[in-house]
């Protein structure tokens, strides 16, 4: 009997393994170029988002604050999969930035867990409130951050990127 049920049973696959370092040299070009081919790829946005992208990070790295701020990239097999930022948004409040799971990292908790590294250490860091902006077409991260307590608090309508879009405020009590 224990012959065939070993038979029967499939072996339980393993989850491919990843992990969160923080960021090194390097690797804010490449979440530059990963945001920018990510999103013409998967939602047509044009080379605008690339600029938006690359701003954002010029800013980070230009006025970086290792006591308030922090820049996780997920890595797997030795390759960055994902990435997010925790950006002090003055008076108390954290800012989630910039959250990408590459597409072959998708469905293995790289995202929940880049969430999840970004709000504790918001709260490790003194923040009081976390917020983040993002687009209603993005439909797993709204999952990621619903799941995670965030709240909509705002929605509205905008141009940019070369698509007519619903930007989305979230709010996150720390």
């Amino acid at each position: 009997m224990a012959t065939i049920e070993r038979t029967l049973e499939q072996p339980a696959e393993k989850p491919a393994a990843f992990l969160l370092r923080s960021h090194r040299p390097g690797d804010i070009g490449w979440v530059i170029s990963s945001q920018a081919r990510a999103y013409a790829e998967e939602y047509g946005w044009d080379i605008s988002y690339e600029a938006l992208v690359a701003e954002i990070c010029a800013q980070f790295i230009r006025n970086f604050d290792p006591a308030r701020e922090h820049c996780w990239i997920a890595e797997a097999n030795g390759e960055p999969v994902g990435s997010i930022f925790l950006v002090n948004g003055g008076d108390g409040v954290a800012k989630l930035r910039l959250l990408l799971v590459e597409e072959k990292a998708r469905g293995l908790g790289v995202g929940r867990a880049l969430v999840e590294q970004c709000i504790r250490a918001a709260r490790e860091k003194g923040y009081k409130k976390m917020t983040l902006w993002t687009q209603s077409v993005l439909l797993a991260a709204r999952a990621i951050y619903a799941r995670a307590g965030f709240q909509r608090v705002k929605e509205e309508k905008h141009h940019s990127f070369g698509a007519d879009l619903i930007g989305e405020t979230w709010e996150l009590e720390l």
